[in-house]
């Protein structure tokens, strides 16, 4: 299961000129492999540069994907490299019409829920303890949904 799948209902374009259709959506299926890591963030940054977002959002909205798969890998699974995780991204509107990106990570762990764990202060010189900070700064929303059997975590970030 280490391989990435991806379903799509059209071509992943990265055409600036022509924005997606609101029921736009892609899915990917991989293992918690973070050799997958790269694979998912680039899927979805040439989404995000599909639907119109700028070099800059789309970068943050790679990094913020990457972190928050990391995480998954890191603290649900504790480093197992096979469990699954499915990712999706959909061009919706927003509410006052304009379009945003929804990320979901769907993952079968232990279901803790980031956001109601103690912040630790960022230490420059330990590694780790920046995803929920770009998290935080980058997307427009962040929800932690736990399901019977791990947790949902979805992304919403609007075009400026």
């Amino acid at each position: 299961m280490s391989a990435m799948r991806a379903v799509t209902d059209r071509p992943i374009t990265s055409s600036r000129s022509s924005p997606l259709s609101p029921q736009r959506r892609i899915e990917l299926k991989v293992a918690s492999d973070p050799a997958n890591l790269a694979g998912v963030r680039k899927a979805i940054e040439e989404f995000a540069a599909g639907m119109g977002f700028d070099e800059k959002a789309v970068a943050e909205i790679g990094l913020c994907v990457n972190e928050a798969m990391a995480n998954v890998i890191r603290h649900a699974y504790q480093g197992r490299t096979d469990r699954p995780v499915h990712v999706t991204a959909a061009a919706e509107k927003a509410d006052g019409g304009k379009e945003q990106i929804t990320i979901t990570l769907r993952d079968w762990g232990n279901g803790v829920d980031p956001s109601t764990l103690p912040q630790r202060p960022h230490d420059p010189h330990t590694p780790g303890g920046v995803g929920l900070i770009c998290l935080r700064q980058w997307m427009d929303q962040v929800l932690y949904t736990r399901q019977p059997d791990g947790m949902l975590t979805t992304l919403i970030r609007r075009k400026r």
